[in-house]
Parts: structure tokens; sequence; C-alpha cells
């Protein structure tokens, strides 16, 4: 069901962008006094913008099945494949890594929160999911770059390297990227961290008050193996379900803090072609987006195989 689902978000996609205000040749002839309509006009034959819509969307797509996603409409004229073969190796390594502390450090917050169940602890991380999804992604990203990058000059508020990354040793520059990333990584995991350890938390609630949890303890079984064996394999299975709907909302959010902090990513890239109205690499990387928000459901069900065994064997 992969690929028809690509084509129909290819399709709407296609659509909405098309139906958005502008051209690509607005760029280069509105601003320029001497650009005549005739201009614009052979401008647009050479984009191919002067056929029919559904003329363009086949031949576009009669492209993608060649993995040819055309060349951008921007000055350099590159191929689209080439710059998002640049960009996105980052974007998939800052998302990988949100995941990674997304879920090393929900589960175990839900977990202790459900353990617990109002404790300090409990009320404490209560408090940090209301304000991790009330914080807007942007205005977290400004506060801290002025609090911890203009007051305090702890950490770089833009780009992925300082000017002498090359001249620094392997330690200096894994300690300089780290500096660079502090930031961009907080900001992308923190709402989904916020979000995901309350659904472990209701989960793991709802699953230790189950008979056989009840039964594991009457046998004397020791509370750590009775929480994190048997309790914790039965509440993940509706935390892998978001973690596996997370993957969009990263890669949409990339747009939003690589923006901010500068970071030569994919979702600075998708950013400038929107405001360049550069169909084809817009369309390129909403095509690239769509096939990682899918292969992340992809491991999702295959994770819930891991978890449960009835899954596996059934």
């Amino acid at each position: 069901m992969m690929i028809p689902l690509v084509i129909g978000i290819t399709l709407i996609s296609f659509i909405v962008i098309h139906l958005a205000p502008g051209e690509p040749t607005d760029l280069q002839t509105q601003f320029n006094p001497k650009a005549s309509s005739l201009a614009k006009q052979r401008l647009r034959e050479i984009y191919g913008l002067d056929k029919p819509l559904h003329v363009q969307y086949v031949n576009w797509v009669k492209r993608l099945f060649l993995l040819d996603f055309g060349r951008s409409f921007s000055p350099d004229n590159r191929k689209v494949i080439d710059k998002i073969r640049e960009r996105i190796p980052i974007t998939i390594s800052i998302n990988v890594l949100s995941l990674i502390i997304i879920f090393c450090v929900a589960i175990p917050i839900g977990v202790l929160s459900a353990r617990f169940q109002y404790s300090l602890f409990d009320k404490l991380t209560t408090v940090f999911v209301f304000v991790g999804f009330a914080i807007p992604t942007f205005w977290l990203a400004l506060l801290l770059m002025i609090f911890f990058g203009v007051n305090l000059g702890w950490l770089p508020i833009s780009g992925l390297h300082s000017m002498d990354y090359h001249e620094l040793s392997f330690v200096g520059q894994f300690i300089d990227l780290a500096k660079h990333l502090i930031m961009p990584l907080f900001v992308s995991a923190f709402g989904d961290l916020a979000g995901l350890s309350r659904y472990a938390r209701s989960n793991m609630l709802e699953v230790i008050r189950q008979d056989f949890i009840i039964a594991a303890r009457s046998k004397g079984l020791a509370e750590s193996t009775v929480i994190g064996k048997h309790a914790l394999r039965n509440a993940l299975l509706p935390v892998i379900t978001i973690l596996g709907f997370s993957v969009p909302g990263l890669i949409g959010g990339s747009v939003i803090f690589e923006t901010i902090f500068a970071i030569p990513g994919m979702g600075q890239l998708f950013y400038m072609s929107v405001m360049a109205r550069d169909y084809p690499l817009i369309m390129g990387i909403l095509v690239i987006g769509a096939v990682l928000t899918m292969v992340g459901n992809l491991i999702a069900d295959i994770l819930y195989a891991v978890a449960d065994p009835r899954i596996r064997y059934g």
C-alpha cells in the first residue's frame, strides 16, 4: 500500500502547491523593470508551466518512476536529487537522535510516574508535560538562543560547525558539533518527549492493574521484574504506535528549527524552495518526506512483533 499512498500524496501536494498564488517566474520578472511579458512567457515555456496542470503532473510522475526529480528552478539549475542528497543526511541524523532521546527519556519517565502515582515526581512530570504541550517550538528555540547563546555565551546559536572546525582535533570537532546540536535536539525532542511520557504513564497504569500483574506479584517476584519484564512490554504497544506517528512530526518540525538555527538540512531547503516557488524541489522533498514517514510507520509495525509475541506468532 505504500506505492499508491505515495502517488496519492504527490497528487494532493502537486495540486495544492499550484493553487498557491505566484509562480517561479514572478521572482525573475516582477522585480525586473526590463523584463517584458514575452520574457515571462518564454520562462514559463522553459519551465513547462505553460502546459495544462494534469500534463505537468503526468510528466513529473513519469520522471519520478525513473528516480528523476527534475532540475531546480533556481538560478543554479542543479538536479533536485543532488540538492536533497546533500541535505538529507543532516536531517535524518538529527531526527534519529531526537527519536533516541525521546524513547530513552520518555519511557522511564512514564514508567516511574505510573509506578509512583501521585508522588512528587509524578506531579513534577505532569507540570513538565503541560509545559511541553503549551510552548510553541519556535518561541522555545528563540528563548534558548537568547539565554544560552547571547546572554551566557555557552552555546552557538546557528550552524553545525564553528569557523575553525577543520583546524580542531577529533575530540575538539566532536565537542564543537555537540555544542551546536544541543539546542536543536532539545527543541526537536521537547514536545514529543512530553507527550510520549504521558502516553507511557497512562498505558502503564492500565497494565499494572491487570490480573496477570497481581498474579506475578503474588508469586513473590521482585517488583523490578514485575514492572520491567511483565508490565512494560504490554504497555509498549500503544507507545510504539505514537512513536511511529511522531516521525512525520519530527520531519515537519525540521523546517522550524533548521530555519531558526540555520542548519543546512532538508527542512531549511524546503522553506527556501517554498519561498522561491521552486516546484520540482518542493515536490522532491515532499516525496522523500512521505517515504520517510511510511518507513517510520513500517518500523513501528515491526516493533509490534518485537514487543508482543502474540503478534509475532499470530
